[in-house]
């Protein structure tokens, strides 16, 4: 059944497929080669790194209709590398994280992603939305009025072909007018060109020229376990973008282990490490590409595109590239989220618009997925500390107290205070039986109110203690008036 649904995945409308990859690929080229810059490595370790992951993951990855590259987040965290010990290190780090990767899926750490809330996914696309709209910002600043007119030409041409014609992809038409008009009409506009040398050979395979000792792997090794986290948290996040836009299931564990064989892959082939890229999956959905051909086609194309139409592709006007970009952008935000700051609860609004601002201001989308992350677990444990109920009543010489609600780190202080162990009764029954110990701190904190109790003389119960709600207790309690039942 796997297998058949995996061969299903390569047939499904083949030519709608190979086109929406065709647009993929020219809205990789721009990115890749301005993120080696950040990098610091040469364009063709990006481009043919982007070659290779693209491929390899259509063949192993989890995710139909993902397109993946060598990304902008990874390149912040090599870059450092780079610049100190030089590429070939870069190399080695990225066959680590590949190995790490699939570490990972093996052992299923992908579920880690449940808990990302969806105010934080939210936020996570509405900032790569902004950013990649911000990357065409350079493009479009102190330039002739001949790149305004290209660019609002190009997004005529996105918008409004495809009331006409649908079944070429509008962005392709767009990239293909405005560079047979630069070419007619040449005219002063930025060109694919301009932003570097482009490879005009294939990638060869190659092994990292460095001392294989453990001074290498300890130098490496901090990089390469940013790196296989923010490709697989950018990737799986990516992915649930394919997965809530077609309705279909993605294998995060598939997926994993995917990127991990890609990043050997391209470390083999003397490229950078990369992972799946909203931006150009977004354009890849948006012009029918939901299947495993045209994440192959994305990078298939990319090569064809830089060993056999070398000199064509370098006369693509950045114009065209701009508003396919801006089309993906457009595209890529959750526009119906600001109507949701105005009507959410307020807390859920201030963890998206976090996300956001963090990854603006950092321009890595694994900082601003992590301070999310973190605001949303404050928050959720403050929601769940005010719930606590804590009631007392003096029955004879008892004082009954009645504990309701989820029990762990935050509520501990909550029932110290709560609990007088100074009372002159000769009795306390602390009943649990509404209420859930979730965690060491508040095993700790119901043992020391019982030690207390017990210094000043005062006998003390504790009902309700099963296993079945509070099975810490069982394990960790001191006390033996903890009388735990099955």
């Amino acid at each position: 059944m796997r297998v058949a649904r995996y061969w299903a995945q390569w047939r499904e409308n083949p030519v709608r497929e190979v086109l929406a990859g065709m647009v993929g690929t020219f809205a990789l080229i721009p990115e890749v080669i301005a993120f080696s810059y950040v990098a610091g490595v040469p364009p063709a370790v990006s481009l043919f790194a982007s070659f290779v992951i693209s491929v390899s993951i259509a063949l192993f990855g989890g995710r139909p209709g993902m397109i993946s590259g060598a990304a902008g987040s990874v390149a912040l965290i090599v870059a450092p590398l780079v610049h100190s010990h030089g590429l070939q290190y870069m190399l080695v780090a990225t066959l680590l994280a590949g190995v790490l990767q699939i570490v990972f899926g093996l052992c299923k750490l992908h579920v880690a992603m449940r808990f990302v809330s969806r105010e934080v996914k939210t936020g996570f696309v509405n900032a790569l939305a902004i950013l990649i709209f911000a990357a065409q910002l350079p493009q479009m600043l102190g330039v002739d009025w001949h790149t305004y007119l290209l660019i609002a030409l190009g997004l005529v041409i996105i918008y409004l072909l495809p009331r006409v014609v649908s079944f070429i992809p509008s962005p392709l038409v767009c990239i293909v007018v405005l560079t047979t008009i630069v070419a007619l009409h040449p005219m002063p506009v930025a060109q694919v060109s301009d932003l570097g040398e482009l490879p005009s050979g294939l990638p060869s395979l190659v092994w990292p020229s460095v001392p294989w000792n453990w001074e290498t792997l300890l130098t490496v090794a901090p990089y390469a376990l940013a790196m296989a986290v923010v490709g697989l948290l950018e990737s799986l996040m990516t992915a649930e973008v394919v997965q809530n836009a077609t309705d279909s299931r993605t294998s995060p564990r598939m997926e994993c282990t995917g990127q991990g064989i890609s990043n050997i892959a391209v470390g083999l082939f003397g490229g950078i490490a990369g992972c799946g890229m909203v931006g150009q999956t977004v354009g890849n959905l948006r012009y029918g590409g939901a299947g495993r051909l045209s994440t192959f086609t994305a990078g298939a194309f990319l090569l064809v595109l830089m060993v056999v139409l070398h000199d064509y592709v370098a006369m693509v006007p950045m114009a065209a590239l701009v508003a396919t970009m801006i089309m993906v952008s457009v595209s890529t935000f959750d526009w119906s989220s600001l109507k949701g700051l105005v009507i959410a609860p307020k807390l859920s609004s201030l963890v998206m618009v976090a996300t956001v601002a963090v990854t603006i201001i950092t321009k890595d989308l694994a900082a601003g997925v992590a301070v999310g992350v973190l605001l949303s677990g404050i928050i959720f444990a403050w929601q769940a500390m005010k719930r606590v109920r804590i009631t007392h009543q003096r029955e004879g010489d008892s004082d009954v107290y009645m504990v309701a609600g989820q029990l762990f780190f935050a509520s501990s202080d909550m029932l110290r205070e709560a609990i007088d162990v100074r009372t002159d009764a000769r009795r306390v029954v602390i009943d649990i039986r509404h209420a859930v110990v979730h965690d060491i701190t508040m095993v700790s904190a119901l043992d020391d109110i019982v030690a207390r109790l017990q210094r000043h003389g005062v006998t003390v119960e504790v009902r309700g203690t099963s296993t079945l709600k509070h099975g810490m207790l069982d394990r960790y309690a001191r006390s033996d008036v903890f009388d735990i039942k099955e």
